[in-house]
């Protein structure tokens, strides 16, 4: 077994007797720990691998400077900005495995925006006071495991040394693990494809036929951060073409539903120059977080249904429905050259809007379509279908178009 490194991300003037800990359990298993201070304050317990007067000069300042009037708003950017920096330069030269942060709520804060930034499949531990609950901000799109540390990271106990070596076991298992890259198979893009549960069968036929086709397949639940987190992938390389089966994202952002994404949304295939296939699926609702089949005000003269007892999906009206339309048609505006292809499922967009579906509405989604077809850029080409989003026939038409375009 080759010797491994794991970084250690903590602050050695308040943590530096449990980093002590989280070091020797490392090194006992072989391993060995390299400590990053992210100290500005304090002096730290014990001299640290990359001290933080490096990280804070690797940030752009001297940690003098940081000292002179120290506000956290003003030191936390710049050791963050340093300690990311340097951990990119050591992990893509192999120095470093995997990556534990440890801390409470500044120090969790501080550690996992560094781990955001590092790259898919890296391992990442953060051990932390407030890894309970909505953990969303620390996680981000990012692959972390937060792990709670119960009692607060202050001073050695019985309890906190079993989960500090806990957090320094995990950590050092997973980097044992033989790394297995997102990698084409036998030459093939890695396929990216986003859906929603009002699509899944649709999705379940597609990812079928890619792979009767050779191709490997990762789905992203459209709710916000799978969106993003399919386009931070073709970022970092891991995803070579496009399947964007579901847009529900647009439309939340536009109308503040729960599955809303970011302004980015839709528009990194195309800068990249990846070929890509969409469909409006799951985008004529929204998704909203409600009391148990409370439907709100704003949305009672809406066609709704009920997804589950707290989440409502009312079905947009047509001047809604038809902004949704003219903001996709932006973002692809904004971001696209060729290798595009809009298909239109004419008889529903989601399983709640074909016929006889809660919320089927065949004018309104008329009116998208052209809307739609109006206002897209003359790159991206339009098929349009007389079948639901759902339809084998649909779903063929998609897959054989994306496959086009990859082999053309």
């Amino acid at each position: 077994m080759s010797t491994k490194t794991i970084a250690i991300l903590a602050t050695l003037d308040t943590k530096a007797e449990e980093t002590a800990w989280v070091k020797t359990c490392i090194e006992d298993l072989g391993g060995r720990a390299l400590v990053f201070d992210l100290g500005v304050v304090g002096e730290a317990g014990f001299p640290a691998d990359v001290n933080h007067g490096t990280i804070a000069q690797a940030g752009g300042q001297s940690i003098s400077q940081l000292r002179a009037n120290p506000t956290r708003q003003e030191a936390s950017p710049v050791m963050v900005a340093g300690a990311t920096r340097i951990l990119l330069q050591q992990i893509e030269a192999g120095e470093v495995h995997g990556v534990l942060g440890m801390g409470g709520t500044q120090g969790t804060s501080n550690c996992c925006a560094i781990l955001q930034a590092l790259p898919y499949g890296l391992p990442k531990v953060m051990i932390s006071t407030v890894a309970s609950g909505d953990t969303s901000a620390f996680v981000g799109i990012k692959d972390i495991t937060m792990m709670p540390s119960v009692g607060d990271l202050l001073g050695l106990n019985p309890f906190t040394r079993r989960i500090l070596a806990n957090g320094a076991g995990a950590v050092w298992g997973m980097v044992q693990v033989a790394s297995t890259v997102v990698a084409a198979k036998d030459g093939k893009p890695v396929i990216g494809m986003t859906n929603l549960g009002v699509l899944t069968d649709g999705a379940m036929r597609a990812v079928q036929l890619f792979r009767e086709r050779g191709y490997e397949v990762i789905v992203f639940h459209a709710v916000g951060s799978g969106g993003l987190a399919m386009e931070q992938m073709m970022k970092e390389g891991l995803i070579g073409a496009v399947f964007d089966y579901a847009l529900g994202e647009i439309s939340d952002e536009l109308f503040e539903g729960l599955r809303a994404a970011r302004p980015e949304r839709l528009t990194v295939a195309g800068s990249l120059g990846l070929p890509q296939v969409l469909c409006p699926g799951g985008a004529e609702h929204i998704g909203l977080l409600v009391e148990p089949n409370q439907v709100p005000d704003l949305w009672k003269d809406h066609k709704v249904v009920f997804h589950n007892p707290i989440i409502l999906a009312p079905r947009l009206d047509e001047q809604r429905w038809c902004q949704v339309a003219q903001e996709i048609a932006a973002r692809l505006t904004r971001s696209t050259a060729g290798k595009a292809t809009m298909m239109l499922p004419k008889r529903g967009t989601s399983r709640y809007s074909i016929e006889g579906g809660p919320l089927n509405d065949p004018a309104g989604d008329a009116a998208f379509f052209e809307t739609l077809k109006a206002n897209l850029p003359a790159c991206v080409t339009v098929e349009e279908f007389d079948l639901a989003a759902e339809d084998d026939a649909f779903v063929d038409a998609c897959v054989q178009r994306l496959i086009a375009f990859i082999e053309a």
